[in-house]
């Protein structure tokens, strides 16, 4: 998700964040915000996944421990 391109906001229902994303809000900086919600923060590095109290988007921590990498 860290690609600058500009998505209309909330228009998925899931999407994968890693550590670098963090911390994620709710309509994230890649989406265009005329037309969203307000921003909210979710505390996803807490439970590794996190629905937006707005929209139902659903966000997952992917974990960027991959062996061999490094």
């Amino acid at each position: 998700m860290s690609e600058k391109h500009e998505k209309p906001a909330c228009t998925q229902k899931k999407y994968i964040i890693h550590s670098r994303d963090l911390p994620l809000s709710c309509p994230t900086d890649e989406m265009i915000l005329w037309n969203a919600h307000p921003k909210v923060y979710l505390p996803i590095e807490k439970t590794g996944a996190e629905i937006c109290p707005y929209c139902g988007s659903k966000f997952i921590l992917e974990n960027d421990n991959s062996p061999g990498c490094g």
